[in-house]
């Protein structure tokens, strides 16, 4: 009875709209802006999801567990994000409000369900600003003394200036002699104030950006290809050398580290309270984004184990390391160095987007306070949740190293693209006579494939980090019961 009232409360309090009417109101009557268009959506996904994955995550994922079958990892997570991404365009159809996978829980599972989803949204959006705003600080660094190189100067930052001044080692927090990481403080303030600014703004940022780098990946394909060693490729599955070390357990715990690139899909679906016709433009945007995402991945893994050692690409910049082998292709790293610096500011951009607006809806419903639900009065943006998002993100990124987190962040997603798979199957028993402009085919084998592969690739990296995931949701549950439980409207509305 209880999760009846709750799927009721939350689906009344998130009508299906009419295109280009409904303006989802904040705190104080503030209302979002509907603004984007489907092209906007797929825009902003291909933002979200092209950037770490190609320019950092291959080539550990790679040198260390899958060597060439890296493409099959990145089928084996697409395969996930695909049948999770058909749940997410059904719901986003349906409910057409921000919040992402939190509202989506909240409709059909409860408010305790949603906020555990949310918590691990949290963990998804802030750690992956930070742990790829630290990514672009070293590619940065290197655009750095590439122009140095030709100005006979030297432009790099020192060390002090352009690392993190902590580290993990076996799970114990490490001093490592540097003061901060201005550059990735610096990216995550500049897009923070453009978010601050207005969604159309940054959208139109976002389209340029992408634009930049999907042609520079365009270009590493064209002429990469060129120099490929068949020989390279062989063995394209190596021999298994341990648990998680090549092999097919290779392959899966790859498969695990490549889902970062993934995790920002579903920043679409927190668009959707901006978007003007959502009920056709969300399954668009979430859909069209990772088709032409999981095709470029898919690529490039191809061509850059085909024209390097596999063995050879653990580096912060494998591509612009596997180039490097070719001293008549210099002038393609350069522009590498140049398309992931643009690259990595738009998932930054999406990440520092996505977040507040999750806020946004968690206060909303009393789980958070109210001024996270505070809409600026002029730019009609989260301005709250916008600075409070920047000022974690940018803390984090000056202070810990890019790997610390990156599985974390993975295993957040995974958990809440399972809540979506499950939610979907429970919305079509509990209400079926809700309005549905996009429905997942073959529901069932679909939603609960979707659920166990995602609960799979899960525990791949669990037996490894159970302690900082256990201490992140003990966080978690801390701030509910200590806030959100008594301040819950849904609650309070329950008597």
């Amino acid at each position: 009875m209880l999760k009846h009232l709750f799927a009721t409360h939350a689906i009344e309090a998130a009508p299906h709209v009419d295109a280009g009417e409904h303006i989802e109101t904040g705190a104080h009557g503030g209302e979002l802006k509907r603004v984007l268009t489907a092209k906007h959506l797929i825009l902003l996904g291909v933002g979200a999801v092209i950037g770490a994955g190609i320019f950092v995550i291959t080539g550990q994922a790679a040198a260390l567990h899958a060597g060439p079958a890296l493409v099959i990892s990145f089928l084996i997570a697409g395969f996930a994000c695909a049948l999770a991404g058909l749940c997410y365009a059904e719901f986003a159809a349906m409910l057409p409000v921000s919040g992402s996978a939190y509202s989506y829980s909240y409709a059909t599972l409860g408010e305790y369900v949603a906020w555990f989803v949310g918590w691990n949204l949290v963990l998804e959006y802030l750690f992956a600003a930070a742990t790829v705003a630290a990514g672009w600080s070293g590619y940065f660094n290197e655009l750095l003394g590439l122009i140095g190189q030709t100005t006979g100067s030297n432009l790099a930052l020192p060390a002090t200036l352009a690392s993190a001044p902590f580290q993990f080692v076996e799970g114990h927090i490490q001093a490592t002699g540097t003061l901060i990481n201005l550059p990735a403080v610096v990216i995550i303030a500049a897009l923070s104030g453009l978010c601050y600014v207005g969604i159309t703004q940054s959208a139109f940022v976002n389209s340029i950006i992408v634009a930049i780098k999907v042609t520079v990946i365009l270009l590493f394909l064209a002429f990469a290809i060129q120099v490929i060693n068949p020989d390279n490729w062989h063995p394209f599955i190596p021999e298994a050398e341990g648990p998680g070390t090549y092999g097919w357990g290779g392959i899966f715990r790859a498969a695990t580290i490549v889902f970062f690139s993934y995790v920002g899909f579903d920043a679409v679906s927190t668009a959707a309270g901006e978007a003007k016709n959502p009920q056709r433009d969300m399954p668009i945007g979430i859909l069209g984004s990772l088709a032409i995402c999981t095709v470029l991945y898919i690529a490039v893994a191809l061509v850059l184990t085909g024209i390097a050692p596999f063995r050879m690409l653990n580096t912060p910049e494998p591509v612009a390391t596997a180039l490097g082998l070719y001293p008549h292709l210099s002038w393609l790293k350069a522009i590498v160095v140049l398309g992931a610096i643009t690259g990595l500011s738009s998932v930054i951009l999406v990440m520092l987007m996505g977040l507040p607006r999750i806020f946004f809806s968690m206060a909303k419903d009393g789980l958070l306070p109210q001024t996270m639900a505070k809409v600026h009065p002029k730019f009609r943006t989260p301005y709250i949740g916008t600075i409070i998002v920047g000022v974690a993100a940018a803390a984090m990124a000056g202070l810990f190293p890019v790997s610390v987190l990156g599985e974390l962040v993975s295993m957040g997603t995974l958990l809440a693209f399972a809540t979506v798979c499950i939610g979907v199957l429970i919305l079509r028993y509990t209400r079926p006579d809700l309005p549905r402009s996009f429905r997942v085919p073959f529901v069932w084998p679909i939603c609960i494939i979707g659920a166990l592969a995602c609960v799979y690739l899960f525990w791949q990296a669990f037996e490894e980090h159970w302690r900082l995931m256990i201490g992140w949701i003990v966080i978690g549950q801390l701030i509910y019961f200590g806030y959100g439980y008594a301040h819950s409207k849904l609650r309070k509305s329950l008597g």
